[in-house]
């Protein structure tokens, strides 16, 4: 029986370990070969030495288990080293379909607190990351399907957060990052749906070096898979790069615990029109002042709260 990604060829960024590591094994199983990209920088506000270890470690596991795999240590927010990871997967495998946006790093501090520097280097890694790989993917694609004269195979999963959807007081950068990266997906999906490509960002959320403070009050079971693992979150990357997601294209899904929410887009709550030509500032004061009233002050919209996701 052959598997839902057999000739398949894919990247996966941030994968030397948590998620990316998670998600390079699970589309590896299903058939896929596989760049293991990680910079390998020890510290995760990507402070420390870039170390080979971490993505040499995970392509010899895929390797062990009789599968395809191949180490990149390049660091996917410099946009060269981003085209040559794109070239090496080209060069290698003979072609791209998958790939999959996972690195990142946190320089957590409330926004009030932040240095310019710690904003820079969130936005730069996960935010520039995602477009460099996108960049040359979709570029990739696009060559390939005039080429053929038709759609081809691509898959796009970006790696976005509850924080974007529900805001996080003391990660502004990261908010903003996880934010950008599904406008960043949604405008990637409409370009290149055409070409038989499609892009779509998934909310994980996993016990991993990234959140070991996030859930510190959550212990690990004693028996059983951990309900924070990130091996919940991968099956659902390996079915975004299949052929049976054909269909799902620039969406936005939660994914935790065996559980899968797919994300609605923002829908109009209330609507007021003006009994003039414009509004003027009484009238506004008329209308949305009594609207708003019923909230406590300071109290935002929090889209993930509406979902029954509120972070734990």
């Amino acid at each position: 029986m052959s598997l839902p990604l057999e000739g398949r060829a894919a990247i996966v960024t941030g994968a030397g370990r948590g998620l990316g590591r998670a998600e390079a094994l699970e589309l590896a199983r299903l058939g896929a070969a596989v760049v293991v990209n990680d910079y390998g920088q020890p510290g995760r506000d990507g402070s420390g030495e870039s170390s080979a270890a971490p993505a040499e470690q995970v392509a010899a596991e895929i390797r062990a288990a009789g599968g395809t795999a191949l180490a990149h240590t390049g660091d996917v927010a410099d946009f060269q080293q981003a085209a040559r990871l794109l070239e090496l997967a080209t060069t290698e495998f003979g072609r791209l379909d998958i790939l999959v946006n996972n690195a990142g790093i946190l320089r957590d501090r409330m926004v009030f607190s932040m240095t310019e520097e710690e904003w820079d280097a969130v936005i730069r890694v996960h935010l520039k990351g995602h477009f460099n790989t996108t960049h040359f993917a979709a570029a990739h694609w696009r060559e390939r399907s005039k080429a053929a004269g038709g759609p081809v195979y691509g898959r796009i999963v970006n790696t976005s957060s509850e924080a974007f959807l529900a805001g996080s007081a003391g990660q502004p950068n990261y908010a903003a990052a996880k934010g950008g990266i599904v406008g960043l997906t949604t405008s990637t999906a409409l370009a290149l749906a055409k070409y038989g490509v499609t892009a779509n960002a998934i909310c994980p959320r996993a016990r991993t070096r990234m959140t070991e403070d996030v859930f510190a009050g959550f212990e690990r079971p004693v028996e059983g898979l951990d309900p924070l693992a990130p091996e919940h979150v991968a099956p659902l990357v390996g079915y975004l790069a299949s052929p049976a997601a054909e269909r799902v294209n620039g969406q936005v899904l939660v994914v935790h615990g065996g559980m899968v929410a797919v994300v609605e887009r923002p829908r109009v709550q209330a609507k007021f029109d003006s009994k003039q030509e414009t509004f003027t500032y009484d009238e506004l004061d008329a209308v949305l002042t009594p609207h708003f009233a019923q909230r406590p002050p300071g109290e935002t919209f929090a889209a993930a709260e509406v979902l029954g996701l509120k972070r734990q």
